[in-house]
């Protein structure tokens, strides 16, 4: 497994997958490692997939200091990577929570950054949210499909946005965030458990973490191509905020894969795959 140092000294890891102009993934969690990106559904056919595993998470090492989990603080990862790749300047791809740490590096290094591809991203960052009513119409339109789970998942929902969340709702609304809940779907999810450093992703949106308004400045003058893909039904991030994002970036475009939950490559790895080998190049 190839390992780079930051600049503290710790010791991080990174996956590769395929050939070609490296794409570098960070995943979410936040604090997971990189394991349930998989291959991002055959993206290595178009490019070199260099996966990163977050300190405290998969094979890298923990950090001496557990403050420099902080969200910001990881940004200094992902420039000690490029140079280690000899970068000069990066294709990147985030997914998820890792989606703040690819913008926060955007905007303190925005002559670093090639092309930006943000998968149904959270948008702490840039201090956007999506209403509870918002998350609650994307979840209807699972309604009509008859799956035998919607009513449960979708009262628990209900109850979760009204501020009535317990680790039992929050488990009844897996389905939701995927396209299908079927056996792949289920395989996926119980496969996350236990991948995320839980101490490393309390730390993570800690006091000083974000500073929208900062970033918002920041991003109104990166230059580079953005992509923003989110998931039709996706309830976490949702398509309306996603199009409020995208109008961040001067140069954005916003894919709404149809059909698909957060985790859109395992929903239709056909149209993933197209949509961003059509962005990357």
């Amino acid at each position: 497994m190839p390992t780079f140092s930051a600049p503290d000294g710790t010791v991080l890891a990174h996956h590769v997958y395929g050939t070609g102009r490296p794409l570098v993934c960070l995943p979410g969690g936040p604090m997971q490692d990189s394991a349930y990106l998989g291959e991002l559904g055959g993206l290595p056919a178009h490019r070199r997939l260099v996966m990163v595993d977050p300190r405290g998470t998969g094979g890298s090492a923990t950090p001496r200091d557990p403050a420099s989990y902080r969200c910001d603080r990881l940004v200094d990862d992902v420039e000690a990577l490029r140079e280690h790749l000899g970068l000069d300047r990066l294709d990147l791809l985030a997914h998820s929570a890792g989606a703040n740490v690819a913008t926060l590096y955007a905007a303190r290094y925005p002559t670093r950054v090639a092309r930006l591809a943000l998968v149904t991203p959270s948008t702490r960052a840039v201090g956007l949210d999506a209403t509870g009513a918002a998350r609650l119409d994307v979840a209807r339109l699972r309604a009509e499909a008859g799956e035998p789970w919607f009513a449960t998942a979708f009262a628990a929902l209900e109850e979760i946005v009204a501020g009535n969340a317990t680790d039992e709702r929050w488990k009844a609304i897996d389905p939701l965030f995927y396209g299908r809940w079927d056996a792949a779907a289920q395989a996926h999810q119980a496969a996350q458990q236990g991948r995320r450093n839980d101490e490393a992703a309390a730390v993570f949106g800690a006091e000083g973490a974000f500073d929208p308004d900062a970033t918002r400045a920041a991003l109104a003058a990166l230059h580079a191509p953005v992509l923003l893909l989110a998931g039709e039904v996706d309830p976490n991030s949702v398509p309306g905020v996603m199009a409020e994002f995208a109008a961040l970036f001067p140069n954005a475009e916003l894919v709404v894969q149809p059909g698909a939950g957060h985790f859109p490559w395992l929903d239709d790895p056909a149209a993933f795959t197209a949509a961003l080998a059509a962005f990357l190049g």
